[in-house]
């Protein structure tokens, strides 16, 4: 099972660099950078996790530039987004930028997308609340057409360009797209729609989830088996590990807090137990 972390890194805490040389000392095998582009003064959408909201999102470093370094200074380590608000992206631009990433890592490197809760951040980037899943979904095949097609061209509701020329292209010609989320039908419409798996924020409920995803892979005509589960957010504990374990699970994300050097190092020593045994 591969072992990774996630923390909301800012200007108060541990750098990027130190954290990515500490994530390889103790033989983590992944990293995942949240996103929050600015949190509105003026807020009325309340906190999924509750208020008040934790200043590190209004804090959060940008996620892209965050990766590549966390990558460079643990070379080998697989990167990724946890979650990438990817309706508040031009998808251009968002195209180039992660095809970047996937090559500068080798490869290394998973789009963990997310539909978002901020009405008022999505705002001042133009979003409606209401259209953001169609927004994502339009977003995300933009991308597949750019990644994949020496000439792309896409023309949907939200996004549309004519033919394109675009470079790089992903190393393996293609990024996994994870979707974070709640599980329920429309989410699973969507992971079957246009990803490669799904990221269960906190990993609770699995064992109930997972048959209701694979029926309905299999009744989409998609091999319930190419679907990726990471737990993502969660925290740790040795039945909860093996109980992952056996129900096929191969990568697991530990929630980390944000915070300096002094308090994270501490929390990945005890959490590379879990590494150790694997």
């Amino acid at each position: 099972m591969r072992i990774g972390v996630t923390v909301f890194l800012t200007d108060q805490t541990i750098g990027p660099a130190e954290l990515g040389r500490a994530l390889a000392e103790r033989g983590f095998q992944s990293y995942y950078a949240p996103e929050h582009t600015h949190i509105p003064v003026s807020r009325a959408t309340p906190a999924p996790l509750g208020e008040p909201l934790p200043d590190y999102y209004s804090r959060t470093l940008d996620p892209f530039v965050t990766l590549a370094t966390v990558a460079a200074a643990a070379p080998g380590i697989r990167v990724g987004t946890g979650i990438c608000l990817a309706a508040q992206h031009d998808p251009l631009l968002l195209a180039k930028t992660t095809a970047t990433v996937d090559l500068v890592t080798g490869g290394n490197f998973d789009l963990g997308v997310g539909f978002g809760w901020n009405k008022e951040e999505m705002a001042d980037h133009g979003v409606d609340f209401g259209t953001r899943r169609d927004r994502v979904r339009e977003t995300v095949l933009a991308m597949k057409e750019l990644w994949s097609k020496e000439v792309a061209s896409f023309h949907g509701d939200h996004v549309a360009f004519d033919p394109s020329w675009s470079w790089p292209k992903p190393a393996a010609g293609a990024i996994p797209v994870l979707i974070g989320g709640a599980a329920g039908p429309k989410l699973f419409r969507a992971v079957l729609d246009y990803a490669d798996g799904w990221m269960p924020i906190g990993g609770r409920g699995l064992t109930q989830a997972l048959p209701v995803l694979r029926a309905a892979a299999q009744e989409a005509g998609r091999d319930p088996d190419s679907l990726r589960v990471v737990p993502f957010g969660t925290e740790p504990t040795p039945g909860k590990m093996e109980h992952y374990q056996a129900l096929g699970i191969e990568e697991i994300v530990f929630n980390v807090p944000s915070a300096p050097a002094d308090q994270i190092l501490p929390v990945l020593d005890d959490y590379a137990r879990y590494v150790e045994r694997e």
